[in-house]
């Protein structure tokens, strides 16, 4: 009787784990990060200085390694933790990184695709919007934390030059599943660019552009403070005005009709 008792004791316990663990990775967010390294040769930018415009130069990248660069500006943020960073998951991808957020269970992944592969960026990027291709992460902690990244993400993103401008897409992807999805696209006039595709993928666009613009991390982390907290888009849209006014300098007039939300 003992032993038997032992043993439901057992798979009492281990059910519990189990539950506890599933309940815990269902409460998890993941933001999946899609970054074109700037190009002064590929891509339909103004140059910008030669070490800055390397699409083959993570670590000096203006869009990666610079100081308002992701890579750089989510390890200097007190609001995240770098967890890993090196992992190439795809030829075209150069370096990926991962951060969790210090105060909620919100994990971002950020992956740094070659300025001369930034058709596949974008294609990358509307994929996941769609709800394709979803990636699972397991990461070594203990007990072990399982993520859901690309086309299971709470939230997608892309950031660098708007190649919409440039080129056509051999092909657009298509919604997948009802889950909502987030959308934010740091790109010049990503609105105009980027809706008829946006749309097709299912996604919302929590933010994006009506014009020019710098699409630095600064203007990604204040939005994603404002969504992680659960805020309204209006106050999202305010957040990203302000950080982008901020470092630009452009007054926050400005900087508000220079980002949108919604449709």
């Amino acid at each position: 009787m003992r032993a038997v008792a032992r043993g439901w004791l057992t798979v009492l316990c281990l059910c519990l784990y189990l539950n506890s663990a599933t309940a815990r990775d269902e409460s998890i967010r993941t933001v999946h990060v899609f970054v074109a390294l700037a190009d002064n040769q590929n891509q339909g930018i103004v140059p910008v200085p030669a070490k800055l415009g390397n699409g083959l130069d993570p670590e000096r990248n203006l869009y990666w390694g610079a100081a308002a660069g992701v890579k750089t500006f989510f390890r200097h943020s007190s609001d995240w933790t770098l967890l890993s960073c090196g992992q190439r998951p795809k030829p075209e991808v150069l370096e990926r990184c991962l951060f969790k957020h210090r105060e909620a269970e919100v994990y971002l992944v950020a992956d740094a695709y070659r300025g001369d592969k930034i058709r596949q960026a974008i294609l990358d990027f509307l994929d996941a919007a769609a709800g394709a291709s979803p990636e699972k992460i397991t990461l070594p902690t203990a007990p072990a934390v399982n993520l859901t990244v690309r086309g299971g993400s709470s939230l997608v993103a892309y950031v660098g030059h708007d190649g919409l401008m440039d080129f056509q897409l051999p092909l657009i992807p298509r919604k997948k599943n009802e889950t909502h999805r987030d959308a934010i696209i740091l790109a010049c006039a990503s609105k105009q660019y980027f809706a008829e595709v946006l749309r097709a993928s299912g996604a919302y666009p929590l933010l994006w552009t009506t014009n020019l613009m710098a699409p630095e991390a600064y203007t990604l982390k204040s939005a994603l403070d404002g969504w992680i907290a659960g805020e309204t888009n209006q106050q999202v849209h305010e957040r990203a005005a302000a950080a982008y006014d901020k470092y630009q300098k452009c007054g926050m007039r400005g900087a508000r009709r220079l980002f949108a939300t919604g449709w």
